[in-house]
């Protein structure tokens, strides 16, 4: 993940801190942490768990994502060799868990996560909340689970306690930013053609929640002139996070995303007596229920695409986010007219579009659809 701005008061130098990817990865700090390997290879697939490693000095640390007795959000340093709490590696894993502290498990030492200040880059500030946000909203719905009535929306999808929990934790946090905020849970608020704007859907794949079937996902993104500039997806039945802003790149859990091509579609519903349109190179065809994640899985390279233009169309809240991520990673999405999307502060519209690696899958995509 990349490291926010930071300022740094210790003398110690200051690492090039990165999230173990590899076997190999585990294998090196490892030896460097004493430590049998099968004790941290959890960390490669564990999204609560960060092996970070530093190539050049061979500094390495295991952090763990938790809540505290006091119900503080807090990354704890459970090993580490060559490292310490408050290098801007370690603090900036953190703040992208949203947690508020770090604390070192060996001394007790604790060091609070630095907060952007005011005059800092709005996709940084929007960055930090938006990890916030999703970590209240995890506490939330989870504490919101089988509480209030049940009811149906006009659009004939499913609404929740949960929801509610969601949307309330979600703009608690965002108020911070100083923009007008739109929700799938709200009636939109006018915004002027030339502001920012920052759109959620606090409890994404509602169903699923309700069913017990994962995915559900927490989803903000950042929108300025049309394109989504930053976002965040945090897989809250997992959690799993997708992070990504313009310029500076896009991450799944501390690692770099990128598109690719492959043969592996996803689709917002399966098809109600018709058929689903792929490009010629797709072997299959997956439905999450949970469309932000859908998004991130093209962004990270597990899907080949995305698309609803077969279909009625999502939102705008549905995609802000995802699409951030995937912009941000490199990948593209286009209308039905092949078309750069532009997302306007309407939550009622609808949207179609295809999402993809490149242009040109895109547009074989489009193709493909007819």
């Amino acid at each position: 993940m990349a490291e926010p701005d930071l300022v740094w008061s210790s003398d110690a130098p200051v690492l090039g801190l990165r999230a173990a990817r590899t076997g190999r990865d585990v294998r090196v700090a490892a030896e460097r942490l004493g430590v049998p390997a099968a004790a941290l290879s959890p960390a490669l697939v564990e999204p609560g768990l960060r092996l970070l490693v530093d190539d050049e000095s061979g500094a390495a640390g295991l952090l763990r994502r938790q809540w505290a007795e006091d119900g503080t959000a807090e990354a704890v340093l459970l090993l580490r060799s060559g490292m310490r709490i408050d290098q801007p590696g370690v603090l900036a894993t953190a703040a992208g868990w949203g947690c508020d502290r770090v604390r070192d498990e060996r001394t007790v030492d604790v060091r609070p996560v630095p907060v952007p200040p005011d005059d800092a880059p709005l996709a940084q500030r929007f960055r930090h909340l938006a990890a916030l946000a999703a970590t209240r909203v995890e506490v939330a719905v989870t504490l919101a689970r089988g509480a209030g009535q049940d009811r149906t929306k006009d659009d004939g999808s499913p609404a929740i306690a949960a929801d509610e929990a969601a949307h309330t934790a979600a703009a608690e946090v965002f108020r911070a930013l100083g923009v007008t905020v739109l929700s799938e849970e709200r009636r939109d608020a006018p915004v002027a053609d030339d502001v920012p704007w920052v759109v959620l859907d606090p409890l994404d794949g509602t169903g699923n929640f309700a069913a017990g079937m994962p995915p559900w996902a927490f989803s903000a993104g950042l929108v300025i002139a049309g394109r989504p500039v930053a976002g965040l997806v945090a897989d809250l039945s997992s959690g799993r996070r997708w992070e990504g802003s313009d310029g500076a790149g896009a991450w799944r859990d501390g690692v770099p995303a990128a598109p690719r091509t492959g043969t592996t579609v996803v689709v917002p519903s399966a098809p109600s007596g018709g058929t689903v349109g792929v490009p010629p190179t797709a072997r299959r065809v997956r439905v999450t229920g949970c469309t932000a994640i859908d998004l991130c899985l093209v962004a990270d390279g597990a899907a080949a695409a995305w698309h609803d233009v077969d279909r009625s169309g999502t939102h705008v809240h549905d995609v802000a986010g995802g699409l951030a991520v995937l912009l941000a990673a490199g990948g593209v999405a286009l209308t039905p007219d092949g078309e750069p999307l532009e997302l306007r502060p309407d939550t009622e519209q609808r949207i179609r579009l295809v999402a993809a690696p490149s242009a040109r899958a895109a547009q074989e995509l489009l193709a493909a659809l007819g």
